[in-house]
């Protein structure tokens, strides 16, 4: 794959819990080159919940862009008109598994190569975050942890929420040692990892002391680096 988009992986946070905080929304906005980016936003993962919808264009109407969505769940509009014009795609929270195969089933996953391809800003949110990566730490199962295979526009694993849910990091360190999991990128609600041409390029915390971490294993023994963060 050619690598000339941008990805910006949010540990948990932003417009879905507060659409009127909108600090890393304007960052993603502020990273597109157009000047009126035209964003549109993918709740797949969270079965298209429709406050969710909601939170987003009270969010993003008050930025400077043009906002709009794609559903699956209902009437699917023509997916490569939309696709292959907007600047910037957000994906939503819920269920990566789940997503990731209604994706496939449309085709969807190709058209998301192509727009990362001519150098679209991915962003996304928990499940939006991970589904970059090859691998992610998913709760798409209700019993627990798992690891899924994901899209691999990035290489290594994603963890999203990190301090916010108790089980993450013990269960990160466990996978690690058994060989489940590559390398992780584990993001607290309120960081964000930003990459470019594939190449992590900075971290970010738009909730005060939210962290992340590159986390692995050598033999039985976790590193886990704390990434140097970047207050907006």
């Amino acid at each position: 794959m050619s690598k000339k988009g941008q990805i910006i992986a949010i540990g948990g946070g932003g417009f879905g819990r507060n659409p009127n905080e909108r600090i890393i929304e304007e960052y993603i906005l502020n990273v597109s080159d157009a000047n009126v980016p035209k964003v549109v936003f993918i709740p797949t993962a969270s079965a298209e919940d429709k406050a969710y919808i909601v939170n987003f264009y009270a969010c993003f109407n008050k930025l400077n862009c043009i906002a709009s969505h794609i559903t699956f769940f209902e009437r699917t509009p023509r997916l490569d008109g939309i696709m292959n014009n907007v600047d910037v795609i957000y994906v939503g929270g819920g269920n990566t598994k789940s997503m990731l195969a209604i994706w496939q089933d449309w085709k969807f996953d190709k058209l998301l190569t192509k727009a990362y391809e001519r150098g679209a800003i991915l962003a996304g949110v928990s499940a939006g975050a991970i589904c970059w990566f090859e691998q992610g730490i998913t709760d798409s199962w209700a019993s627990n942890l798992n690891v899924l295979d994901c899209l691999g526009f990035l290489s290594g694993s994603c963890c999203p929420h990190y301090d916010s849910e108790k089980s993450r990091r013990p269960i990160v360190h466990k996978f690690l040692k058994n060989g489940k999991s590559k390398p992780v990128y584990a993001i607290d609600d309120g960081a964000a990892l930003h990459f470019k041409d594939g190449e992590f390029y900075k971290a970010l915390a738009f909730i005060e002391d939210a962290k992340a971490y590159y986390v692995n294993a050598e033999g039985n023994d976790i590193i886990e680096d704390q990434i140097d963060m970047s207050l907006l």
